[in-house]
């Protein structure tokens, strides 16, 4: 049963993120169809991300009072719906399409409580030496997502219509509420009496993020999350729009699909290996440095070779992040405010998402590529701080252990 539920929480990420993948590369057609600003652009992948932020942490704590299968199973019915919407908002011939996406994002966002819930059971059932590497298992999630998702979203324009790809996203989405209904086991015994059960919800953040460690380890995800979110945001309206390159949609979703590939092989062959061997914190150092190496370059690229460099540097740097950022803030949490900590963690990463794709769209249509240079900064600034604050964290990971009885100032 446990690799059957395994199973479905990767399946669950998996499938959201290809959602994900989907409507990147058709956001520029939308520009393009009804002249969206860029700051409108940005909206569309913002208003997603800021549901997230409301409701992310909520979902994180229902979890630990009524366990974790009902919401994830929630979670992809609510997706299922959302991807209606949107397959419903592609085949409007007005400008009331970008309002149904936007609608679509809104309800899937509020829906979404598959990373901070997903994460939770990972820790529930992954002893603490290999926290890190369940946490890797969302990681590949991730980065299959971002293989498919654009390559389906670029593809199924011509062979399927302007509804198709919402419409294989909610199919997808529909078949795997059903397939968690029969196969996902609970990994924890709901308890009303959860440590924050009655907490209220900045009482939660505060609490969560007055942790030394684990408020620390959040704001670097914080600062790496922003640099992701302005790639993902502004990536495909920079070579649809390059004079150097002036890709079609189909050639964006391949490069995507190429990015995620290095991801998944990072984060699904790798991290493990290297964790073990180098500990979290060197990880998360070195992450960040590639990152900011991989921004610099790629609006310097000038050909196809040198993107393909660029973008396996950033993507490389990108997929090494988030595992042991998430293992070490499962590590020093108490295992009954899993769900809540990782809630409050995605609620950070997704109020990352909200400023991300607003700033970067909107100064991208003025200054094409100055975002990546600013985002280059943001990382090699993320690096300092974690070398100046994360030192000797591992070492103390012993001395406070994780669990009911464990203090809530670890």
């Amino acid at each position: 049963m446990r690799k059957a539920s395994l199973l479905i929480i990767f399946l669950s990420v998996f499938i959201d993120l290809v959602g994900f993948g989907i409507v990147l590369p058709l956001v520029p057609v939308y520009s393009e169809r009804f002249g969206a600003s860029g700051f409108l652009i940005g909206l569309i992948f913002a208003s997603y991300s800021l549901m997230q932020f409301v409701c992310g942490p909520v979902w994180g704590r229902i979890s630990d009072r009524i366990g974790r299968r009902p919401v994830i199973l929630l979670s992809n019915l609510g997706a299922c719906g959302s991807y209606a919407l949107f397959a419903y908002g592609s085949t409007r011939q007005d400008s009331s399409a970008l309002m149904w996406i936007m609608i679509s994002r809104v309800f899937a966002g509020i829906c979404g409580a598959n990373l901070s819930v997903a994460s939770a059971y990972i820790a529930d059932v992954s002893p603490p030496e290999k926290r890190s590497k369940g946490m890797g298992l969302i990681g590949m999630a991730f980065g299959f997502g971002f293989i498919l998702g654009p390559a389906i979203g670029a593809l199924s324009l011509s062979s399927l219509g302007d509804h198709g790809p919402g419409l294989l996203a909610a199919c997808l989405c529909g078949f795997n509420f059903f397939f968690g209904l029969f196969l996902l086991g609970e990994s924890r015994k709901p308890d009303s009496e959860a440590a924050d059960a009655n907490r209220p919800r900045f009482g939660q953040w505060g609490t969560v993020l007055k942790r030394p460690v684990v408020g620390r380890l959040i704001g670097i995800y914080f600062l790496a999350t922003v640099c992701f979110s302005c790639f993902e945001s502004t990536f495909s309206l920079v070579l649809v729009s390059s004079e150097s390159f002036g890709f079609e949609l189909k050639h964006v979703g391949y490069l995507f699909a190429y990015a995620g590939l290095i991801g998944a092989i990072v984060q699904g062959g790798m991290i493990g290996r290297l964790v073990k061997k180098y500990g979290e914190v060197r990880i998360i150092v070195v992450s960040l440095f590639v990152v900011a190496a991989g921004m610099v370059a790629m609006p310097l690229a000038g050909t196809l070779a040198t993107l393909l460099v660029a973008l396996t540097i950033f993507s490389v740097g990108s997929g090494m992040n988030r595992p042991p950022v998430f293992g070490l803030i499962s590590l020093r949490t108490p295992a009954d405010e899993q769900g809540a900590t990782m809630g409050v963690t995605q609620g950070v990463g997704s109020l990352a998402r909200i400023i991300g794709p607003l700033f970067a769209a909107t100064l991208n249509a003025q200054y094409s590529g100055l975002p990546y240079y600013i985002c280059a900064g943001v990382a090699f600034l993320a690096a300092c701080l974690a070398v100046t604050f994360l030192k000797g964290v591992e070492d103390s990971v012993d001395s406070h252990p994780v669990g009911p009885t464990a203090s809530s100032g670890a």
